[in-house]
């Protein structure tokens, strides 16, 4: 079976929706296809209970459609999501759940994409013709987990961050976070405050902030020089928490603001957790290098047991696994080669 459509859309998370709304504002046709049997998938199933929007609401916004007058500056996980389906209703978006793309490739001489896709209900696939392709499947496609000597024979639990819900269940146990972004920093703070004994690994440089001074230098850097803003956000956070170097966060060289345009590498908004690892409830330790029973092994070859290791280790994208002829937009990683303001164009209506 063949269809044609104008735009082909991959994905029905935030920027799929948007790109249907904008598009429907201007009467152009699309399709809208998403894997799961949702929309926003990542933020219905695969996140943790006390998730709020880590930037304030102007900065959250879809386009065309603004946030209720008495929504909080942060909002949290379940009124982003009402959210999102107001947003579906007032548009008219219909995305084609359970829709797996197979493979997408370039047809120079028809001057179109070609794209195979499968009804993951009926197993029924669909060729579509489109003139124009949007990939909107999202950076958070697949769980990574690092290869990590004695994992597999680990005794304790092990899960990803994206199938953590909440410290409840772990009172009492010992608990070890890997990886030190928004989501591991969170769900050790999480862990602790219900009682489990909590460390996490602190595997990389970042910089750590209150929503309060990146929303502040969000505002900024429209109208000053990002170098200058991060220069500001950096005094600031320094003043604030301290030399952190000391409990074993080391800050980043580049700023915030540009490490985020320049490598995709968000700040960390501190929820509480920079003052449990002060008073020492939470432990920072290095890097894995072993495992053995439930011993997990450092690189400073002290060692640890763990009824539970949380991998908050990020995703990886799964673009490149469909995609052909998108070279000039996306690196092997799936992401985006070119850097701001043009990193979301490529080549042949990409």
């Amino acid at each position: 079976m063949e269809e044609h459509t104008i735009v082909l859309i991959v994905g029905a998370g935030p920027a799929g929706l948007a790109t249907a709304a904008c598009l429907a504002q201007f009467s152009i046709p699309y399709v809208i296809m998403e894997r799961e049997d949702c929309s926003a998938s990542l933020w219905r199933n695969r996140a943790y209970d006390r998730l709020k929007l880590h930037l304030a609401k102007e900065f959250c916004e879809l386009p065309h459609m603004s946030y209720p007058a008495d929504a909080p500056t942060y909002i949290p996980k379940d009124q982003f999501l009402k959210y999102l389906d107001s947003y579906i209703e007032r548009f008219d978006i219909h995305p084609k759940y359970n829709t797996d793309i197979k493979s997408c490739t370039y047809d120079e001489g028809k001057e179109c994409w070609i794209s195979l896709v499968c009804d993951a209900v009926t197993s029924r696939v669909v060729r579509y013709k489109s003139k124009f392709l949007v990939v909107a499947s999202g950076e958070n496609s697949a769980a990574n987990i690092p290869v990590i000597p004695g994992l597999h024979d680990f005794a304790g639990e092990t899960i990803h961050s994206s199938l953590y819900k909440s410290g409840t269940a772990y009172s009492g146990k010992n608990a070890l976070v890997v990886g030190c972004g928004n989501s591991g920093m969170e769900i050790a703070y999480d862990l602790a405050t219900h009682g489990a004994n909590t460390s996490i690994v602190v595997r990389s440089q970042v910089h750590i902030m209150t929503k309060e001074i990146i929303r502040l230098g969000m505002t900024l850097v429209q109208h000053t020089p990002v170098n200058a803003v991060d220069d500001l956000l950096v005094r600031m956070s320094k003043v604030l928490f301290g030399d952190l170097s000391k409990h074993g966060i080391v800050r980043p060289e580049t700023g915030p603001l540009l490490l985020k345009e320049q490598a995709g590498r968000s700040a960390v908004i501190d929820v509480g957790t920079v003052g449990l690892i002060k008073k020492g409830t939470i432990k920072v330790l290095r890097n894995i290098s072993k495992i053995n029973g439930n011993v997990v092994e450092f690189e400073d070859k002290k060692e640890s047991s763990f009824d539970v290791i949380v991998f908050a280790t990020g995703y990886k994208s799964m673009a490149n696994t469909w995609l052909k002829n998108g070279e000039g937009m996306l690196n092997n990683d799936g992401l985006q080669k070119k850097e701001f303001p043009n990193h979301w164009k490529g080549a042949n209506g990409l």
